[in-house]
């Protein structure tokens, strides 16, 4: 549930800009910018409930991300979706906000009332995509409702949708608390 600060569109899949024009359908589009206008309006309190020093029911599937921007040197701070993976955390993302990670540079969390340190490893690979979003199915299911990507009969994302949507920038970003990945 973010908003992108570099393009105004949604910055995670919450909102997954890069996939709602992917397919090429003016009406995913449309859908998209109505979805980034609206996130807009909701990261504003939301950014002021995850910042809470106590975990909410909402920290239970939304954190904070504090970043600084590469080019900006300006700080943003995101509320995104995640779920659990043993170790790891991950977020579906699209959208610019997504090149202020690579690197593994340091970031921090606001994780369930306390803020951590994590380094981010964005995660293109088809099917490793694919994989990552099914965790993220199970351990969140609402994460899905903003991901437009269409499925195949046997349940399986549809290849080409799901090409397009990473050649957009679509990624799964696989947070690594602490230390170093």
């Amino acid at each position: 549930m973010t908003s992108d600060p570099t393009t105004g569109g949604p910055a995670d899949a919450s909102g997954s800009s890069g996939v709602p024009g992917a397919s090429g359908s003016g009406s995913l589009f449309s859908q998209g910018r109505r979805q980034a206008r609206m996130m807009r309006i909701v990261n504003v309190p939301m950014r002021a409930l995850l910042s809470l020093p106590f975990p909410t029911p909402l920290s239970a599937n939304l954190m904070l991300v504090s970043y600084t921007g590469v080019k900006s040197g300006k700080a943003y701070r995101q509320p995104v979706s995640y779920a659990r993976d043993g170790d790891t955390l991950l977020t579906p993302g699209g959208g610019r906000w997504t090149l202020n990670l690579k690197g593994g540079r340091e970031v921090r969390l606001r994780l369930r009332g306390r803020t951590v340190p994590a380094h981010a490893d964005l995660v293109g690979d088809p099917a490793e995509v694919e994989r990552l979003l099914g965790v993220i199915a199970a351990g969140n299911p609402r994460a899905t409702r903003f991901i437009p990507l269409p499925r195949r009969p046997d349940g399986r994302l549809e290849p080409e949708p799901l090409a397009a949507a990473i050649g957009h920038g679509f990624r799964i970003v696989r947070w690594h608390l602490g230390g170093q990945p």
